[in-house]
């Protein structure tokens, strides 16, 4: 294993440490099951569609089934862990859980990153131009799809 690999290992353990600490403190278990699609979710790096995860799965929970991972996707995003992407139906590790809040996140419908960001003020814009439109915002995260630098051929 290359030092760069067993850092992004080191990183993912914490990120899995960090996720069954905030479970604990809210009441909630991070199941085995569950744990284990936060995992891949990691190690993926990008945004993985529910059936991609499930042959994932499969790897080493050759019974998982698709009503199974689903309903861990649903935990880990009601827990703040993951993101669910509506823009390109699929699921994502939330990498900062334990930290700051953030608003936005922008997805690349090319290969499927995703970064998450943080604009308080830009929010509360949003949510005053909604309210003029009759509507009240019902989530607290804000979809962008674009292609990132290495999908647009690495330009800024």
């Amino acid at each position: 294993m290359n030092t760069q690999s067993s850092c992004a290992q080191a990183q993912i353990a914490a990120r899995l440490e960090t996720a069954q600490a905030l479970c604990e403190a809210r009441g909630s278990r991070l199941t085995p099951l569950r744990r284990r699609v936060l995992e891949i979710l990691l190690q993926q790096g990008r945004s993985v569609k529910a059936y991609e995860l499930l042959e994932l799965m499969r790897d080493d929970q050759a019974g998982a089934a698709p009503p199974t991972v689903y309903r861990a996707l649903d935990f880990l995003v009601e827990e703040g862990l993951a993101h669910r992407l509506d823009a390109i139906n699929a699921w994502s590790a939330c990498h900062d859980a334990g930290g700051a809040p953030h608003d936005l996140l922008v997805v690349c419908t090319g290969c499927g990153a995703v970064a998450e960001l943080s604009d308080p003020a830009l929010t509360r814009w949003l949510a005053a131009k909604v309210a003029q439109a009759g509507f009240r915002l019902s989530g607290h995260e804000t979809e962008l799809r674009g292609l990132c630098q290495a999908c647009e051929g690495g330009l800024p």
